[in-house]
């Protein structure tokens, strides 16, 4: 008579363990996804293509200015972007998150709504973007696999 409450009470201990299990890995996706995203920053700032392709996953895919950009690996991406053009075009000298809100996420992938701010040397705002960044773990690399944005 005690064996079939013994049996549910291992199952709930076993589905009470697994959930707890299950947000530890969600948790440790977001906290890397997070990671990635300062990553992404700290590159971008820095001017170093590389490294900031390096913080992608791919293919990369990015939405804005009203088109579709697809880079299938980390050398087309760095080739596909100019530095020294941009801060000519634009007069930016560096970013920065304002925010970063978790909306969706499960151990392998995590979806990430910002608010980021361009700026001068001196300073001053040339604007601020919202934008949707999916972070995705891909063979052990976490890295943003795709953006859409309202930047330019």
């Amino acid at each position: 008579m005690l064996r079939p409450t013994f049996v549910a009470i291992v199952v709930a201990i076993s589905a009470a363990g697994a959930a707890v299990a299950g947000d530890t890995a969600v948790e440790t996706a977001e906290r890397r996804a997070l990671e990635t995203m300062d990553a992404f920053m700290e590159a971008f700032n820095a001017g170093d293509a590389r490294r900031w392709a390096g913080t992608l996953n791919y293919p990369h895919v990015r939405i804005a200015g009203g088109a579709v950009r697809v880079s299938q690996n980390a050398g087309e991406y760095a080739g596909r972007f100019s530095f020294d053009e941009f801060r000519r075009r634009t007069g930016w000298h560096h970013s920065v998150w304002d925010e970063k809100k978790i909306v969706q996420s499960s151990a392998e992938k995590v979806h990430i709504v910002v608010q980021f701010t361009r700026y001068r040397a001196d300073d001053s705002k040339i604007a601020s973007y919202r934008s949707l960044y999916i972070v995705t773990n891909d063979n052990g690399h976490w890295g943003v696999q795709a953006r859409s944005s309202f930047a330019p």
